[in-house]
């Protein structure tokens, strides 16, 4: 998994006053916890560009007064109306204890159904996974070339060694289904079917015109 590097100052003062003038200073605040202690820092806005305005899942290298520590994004809190970024977690790596990432879904390879007219569906972008931060993937791939039209791959149909997923396990991550175009195609298809039935229909009733064949008369009594 690929890791950004980041740097912040530590907060001499914890509270709503002095966050909000980090904040006027593009400054955002930020806390590390998950190891021995909780320790408050702050961040320039700019820096966070490659980590959360992004599509990518990173490790982060964080250096803190001094100090360096690994760790992950947990949580990003953003301003409801102006989308600014107001506060950012940050869960410290333990070695040989699992965390939890959301990690992006990606499909590979082309679908038969979707050639056949049909339409793929994403219906998750990320899935949320548990695991050794090492055995945690860059993507989550899923192979979709033997993906017909009325197919879906559910949470509980992807494994990957190692890791655990929190999704519903009933949930669709992807799907292909059909159109206008492909319920076209399966009527044109059908069409002939009903064309041949209809001459043989036709071969089964008397001709116009044509007089009914004599019923056969009773045999004679003796």
């Amino acid at each position: 998994m690929k890791s950004v590097s980041i740097s912040g100052s530590p907060r001499a003062n914890v509270g709503k006053k002095d966050a909000t003038a980090l904040r006027n200073a593009q400054q955002v605040p930020c806390v590390l916890y998950g190891g021995k202690e909780q320790i408050h820092f702050a961040v320039l806005s700019a820096d966070f560009r490659n980590l959360i305005y992004t599509p990518d899942v990173n490790v982060v290298d964080l250096e803190i007064g001094g100090k360096k520590y690994n760790a992950i994004l947990q949580e990003a809190q953003f301003h409801k109306i102006y989308d600014q970024l107001l506060h950012v977690d940050f869960l410290e790596i333990t070695p040989g204890k699992p965390v939890t990432m959301n990690i992006p879904v990606k499909t590979t390879g082309t679908s038969p159904g979707v050639r056949a007219g049909g339409k793929l569906v994403k219906k998750l972008k990320t899935l949320k996974a548990k695991g050794l931060v090492e055995k945690m993937p860059d993507t989550i791939n899923i192979a979709i070339d033997e993906m017909q039209i009325g197919q879906s791959i559910r949470v509980e149909d992807i494994v990957i060694d190692g890791l655990t997923f929190l999704n519903a396990s009933n949930i669709t991550v992807v799907s292909v289904e059909t159109t206008r175009v492909a319920a076209a195609e399966e009527a044109k298809a059908a069409a002939p079917g009903a064309k041949a039935a209809a001459p043989a229909a036709k071969a089964a009733a008397p001709a116009a015109g044509a007089k009914a064949a004599p019923a056969a008369k009773p045999a004679a009594k003796k």
